[in-house]
């Protein structure tokens, strides 16, 4: 029987009051693993990576699974950029009636729609009679394994 090790002291050590982790320089194959190319490119922050304008991005939490074809799922959470511009098939967080909901932005033909990516869910027909603000734009979705 194979025994698997932990990786632990194969990882350098990195500081441990700065905000990033190791980025290895070469991309981790699907398939088998090649240990010798395991060189760290640089220390790795998330934020770099997720967050375009940090003085327009906020962090939400999914809940429910209306969005389960966008790849959204219960849980996750998502980043939100206040200046993306929220056009059509954008996925945008919407204050409807002061409730937050995530959904796919239908814009076409004077047509406003907020879109379920869960065919158990109706859209949201926007005719201007109900109260709804687009706070922001989902640029990204972070989850856990």
């Amino acid at each position: 029987m194979t025994q698997v090790q932990s990786a632990s002291g194969m990882v350098p050590e990195h500081g441990t009051g700065g905000r990033g982790c190791p980025l290895f320089l070469n991309p981790v194959a699907a398939g088998f693993p090649s240990p010798a190319e395991d060189y760290v490119e640089r220390p790795l922050d998330l934020n770099e990576h997720l967050v375009r304008n940090p003085v327009a991005t906020f962090f939400v939490r999914a809940q429910g699974d209306s969005m389960t074809g966008a790849g959204i799922l219960d849980g996750d959470i998502l980043v939100v950029d206040r200046s993306v511009a929220p056009v059509h098939n954008r996925i945008v967080i919407a204050a409807v009636h002061g409730e937050l909901t995530v959904k796919r932005l239908y814009l076409r033909e004077g047509a406003v729609l907020l879109m379920p990516e869960n065919e158990n869910y109706p859209p949201l027909d926007v005719t201007g009679q109900e109260d709804v603000t687009v706070w922001g734009v989902v640029t990204a979705v972070v989850r856990t394994l």
